[in-house]
């Protein structure tokens, strides 16, 4: 616990001194519309973030997520605007239905949480690896979506009959944008989730030693796969924000590479990649930080093809820190203390 703390100081320290770097290389990056714009990326980014580093924490991963994004996206396009569009077979029984947009975001949401479902499934009763699992969900879900969008974009044209739900997403309360108050909310009942249940506990147990969580009597299947439900649960809200944000779904391009950015934060946040270690506090300070990083890369004119550079540097420091500390942690070994 100690050494986490740790962790999430130094982070926060960091976060100080970049913030503080950027604003005297640019004022801009004080401005109002400068910090709205970039609390709503953090948002956004930190709803799916929370999700990978749970998975993480269970010494997991999922790299399906940015597909997700794409195969999400046109489903809830496809629904809001199902009187208007003519759905390839097997779903043709959509055709010329018009749907309110409850259903539409609970469909959207179900779906989300349905694929983590069919990823823990897989992982823990057919005992496939995270990484295989992922992967191929990541290439199944891109095609799907570029099958069912027949390779073109999705919009939400003028919104008519789901006005609320676009202001909603794209709103904000007191000034501060919606996706930033989702994600404070969402937040602080993971914290609770993670550091104050006997859910959390059992998730930390089975990070550190699934062999030996599940000698104690602790479902481990049922705890792994949890995490990826809820990992396709937040991807799922995380996905419906970004196709309002951008107002339209590309089936081949929307969600490019996201799930590197929600590793990265959740690495960078002190999640390790072995499992059994992570906090909520700190995936947030990841992904604010991995955001003031992308605005100082902006802000320098650093050419935008380097941004994956940027993504790649911070997980291997990320990783290095993690060894580095998990090293000193190292209990000796009997001939170390008699050396002593």
């Amino acid at each position: 616990m100690k050494a986490l703390l740790r962790k999430e100081t130094g982070l926060f320290v960091l976060l100080v001194v970049v913030c503080a770097y950027t604003a005297i290389r640019s004022p801009n990056f004080i401005s109002l519309a400068n910090i709205v714009n970039e609390s709503r990326l953090i948002g956004m980014y930190g709803i799916f973030s929370i999700g990978l580093g749970m998975v993480i924490i269970t010494g997991g991963i999922d790299l399906s997520v940015g597909s997700m994004f794409a195969l999400l996206g046109v489903v809830l396009a496809m629904l809001l605007n199902a009187a208007d569009n003519t759905w390839p077979w097997p779903f043709a029984w959509m055709n010329g239905r018009y749907l309110t947009w409850p259903f539409a975001v609970a469909a959207t949401i179900g779906l989300g949480s349905l694929l983590g479902a069919f990823h823990g499934f897989l992982i823990t009763r057919v005992k496939l690896q995270p990484f295989i699992v992922t992967l191929c969900g990541l290439l199944l879900y891109r095609g799907l979506a570029r099958y069912m969008a027949q390779d073109d974009d999705k919009g939400f044209h003028e919104a008519k009959g789901f006005e609320f739900l676009k202001n909603f997403a794209k709103g904000d309360v007191f000034g501060i944008p919606m996706p930033f108050v989702m994600l404070i909310v969402l937040s602080i009942v993971m914290w609770f989730v993670l550091h104050r249940s006997v859910y959390g506990r059992h998730l930390l147990a089975v990070g550190r030693n699934e062999e030996a969580a599940r000698y104690s009597g602790i479902n481990t299947k049922r705890i792994i796969a949890g995490t990826y439900i809820l990992s396709g649960f937040l991807a799922a809200i995380a996905g419906i924000l970004f196709a309002f944000d951008t107002n339209s779904v590309s089936p081949s391009m929307s969600g490019n590479f996201y799930e590197l950015y929600g590793i990265a934060a959740a690495v960078l946040g002190g999640c390790s990649l072995r499992g059994g270690e992570g906090s909520i506090v700190g995936i947030i300070l990841g992904t604010i930080l991995l955001q003031i990083l992308q605005n100082l890369v902006n802000i320098l004119h650093i050419p935008s093809s380097l941004n994956f550079a940027v993504m790649g540097a911070v997980i291997l420091l990320g990783v290095l820190a993690d060894q580095l500390l998990s090293n000193r942690r190292k209990p000796r070994t009997s001939v170390e203390a008699l050396k002593r």
